[in-house]
């Protein structure tokens, strides 16, 4: 009789287990991970391509649009109606200035040189493009890219200046965390550049394994920019999330990190508490 309750309890233990628990999943809406699908540069296969199959499958995005783009200028009623039909459209600084004194930067014009900016100048211009992004969208709440993924100036983490404009900000690592891990400051992303459909798909299911935050860092979509990924990948993508949609909680940054935030300043209360 001790036999069987002990593997009874021994079963029950195996198969919670392999379930996440409420503290894990509450994050992502009570599903078992979160999936974020954003878009750099603000570039015209967002609107031809990225788009239209974000709204094909009901899925929404966030794209970070640098201010001076022309694309902006241009198809502005177009970002607009994105902006109506739920998508983000995130800062990624007025002149996307990025680091030209570290290796492989030579493509860094000395205008947009982000060693080469004060601290001021670079809280300004990001400032200048929140700006711009509400007079498209009207919305007061969003996050930030940085470009190249560079964070410092002379030393500076630039962002702490500006960390009441916005929910969070998007670094370039790749990694997948929970709630809890995230730094909102430097939320960890997924570069992609020719990898397969499969491979953009076995990542969302080991988010869905670990329960964990999962961020795509898109730049071109079946062409457009020198880092670009296949129109047919992104398809299978978009089809995977769409097919699982009620265990993946497909979101624009915003959402998620605000859902993130809440999570961990009532985590922060209990261990005050």
């Amino acid at each position: 009789m001790l036999n069987y309750r002990l593997l009874s309890l021994a079963a029950i233990l195996l198969l919670a287990g392999n379930f996440p628990s409420r503290a894990q999943t509450a994050a992502w809406n009570n599903k078992q991970c979160a999936v974020v699908l954003t878009y750099d540069d603000a570039i015209d296969v967002d609107l031809d391509n990225v788009v239209p199959a974000l709204d094909s499958v009901k899925l929404r995005g966030t794209f970070y649009l640098i201010g001076s783009s022309p694309v902006v200028a241009k198809r502005l009623p177009e970002w607009r109606r994105a902006a109506q039909r739920g998508h983000e459209l995130g800062n990624h600084a007025l002149m996307h200035p990025c680091d030209g004194s570290l290796p492989g930067r030579s493509f860094v014009t000395p205008d947009n040189d982000l060693s080469k900016y004060t601290v001021s100048r670079a809280v300004s211009e990001v400032r200048a493009a929140n700006v711009l992004l509400n007079a498209i969208d009207g919305k007061a709440t969003r996050t930030f890219a940085y470009p190249c993924g560079d964070r410092q100036i002379g030393g500076v983490y630039f962002y702490e200046q500006l960390k009441n404009d916005f929910v969070a900000a998007r670094g370039v690592t790749g990694g997948l965390q929970t709630a809890a891990e995230v730094d909102l400051a430097n939320v960890d992303s997924y570069m992609i550049n020719g990898q397969s459909g499969d491979y953009l798909i076995e990542l969302v299911k080991k988010a869905q394994q670990s329960h964990t935050l999962l961020v795509f860092l898109f730049h071109g979509v079946g062409g457009g920019h020198g880092l670009n990924v296949e129109l047919k990948a992104h398809r299978q993508l978009l089809r995977y999330l769409k097919a699982h949609e009620k265990d993946i909680w497909v979101a624009p940054m915003v959402e998620v990190a605000e859902k993130i935030r809440v999570q961990q300043c009532a985590a922060s209360g209990k261990a005050g508490g």
